[in-house]
């Protein structure tokens, strides 16, 4: 069976064991996701608390204003598995003084969809 290859991106939560499992069909990205996160926070300030993890490849932080929780939340992608897990085994993280939820993903990597335009 080819790689398979998911068109949107998902994130996936499991135990470290089934992650080799998953790994076996799709090429994974490491991650973590951030719950509670400070509104206020940006994605420098983020990257800057994480770079001491290894290497940022990705982060986005994803705000609800029409929630009555204010909290935002983010995903943090790493560029290899051993960098994610460091940053989850520091735990707890307090980010802009305030305690979040880090939780350990993955997510199979996305084909990119590139269209190509001519004049």
């Amino acid at each position: 069976m080819e790689n398979a290859v998911p068109q949107t991106r998902v994130y996936i939560s499991l135990p470290k064991k089934h992650m080799e499992g998953l790994a076996i069909n799709y090429e994974l990205d490491h991650g973590l996701v951030i719950k509670q996160l400070n509104p206020y926070i940006n994605e420098g300030y983020l990257q800057a608390y994480f770079r001491e993890f290894g290497t940022i490849t990705a982060c986005k932080i994803m705000k609800n204003y029409t929630s009555e929780d204010k909290k935002a939340m983010a995903y943090v992608r790493f560029s290899c598995m051993d960098e994610a897990d460091k940053a989850d085994w520091a735990g707890p993280h307090y980010i802009g003084g305030t305690e979040v939820e880090a939780r350990r993903v993955v997510s199979p990597k996305v084909r990119a969809n590139f269209v190509s335009y001519s004049l």
